[in-house]
């Protein structure tokens, strides 16, 4: 398991991901992996954009609670070198 020590991190509740969810986008963008939502939909668009390994392929895809599983901790990367973790309080 690769440390995510270093890397920035925003910190959610089970409330913030209640209902549907959070948007790719919006969390690219507090993460400062992307400088605007349009930048993180394009980032989405051509590909760069991953959730824990798995390509995210739909610029309105939600994380939800199913994302997390038994962890606490999400790392979503914007191309090979940049990366951020979502983390659950």
């Amino acid at each position: 398991i690769e440390s995510t020590e270093g890397l920035p991190r925003i910190f959610i509740t089970k409330d913030d991901l209640s209902g549907e969810g959070m948007r790719f986008p919006d969390l690219f963008l507090q993460l400062g992996l992307a400088s605007s939502k349009k930048d993180a939909r394009r980032l989405i668009q051509g590909g760069g954009a991953r959730v824990e390994g798995e390509k995210i392929e739909d610029e309105n895809a939600l994380l939800t609670m199913d994302s997390f599983g038994d962890k606490q901790e999400i790392t979503l990367r914007a191309g090979k070198k940049r990366a951020g973790v979502v983390e659950l309080q």
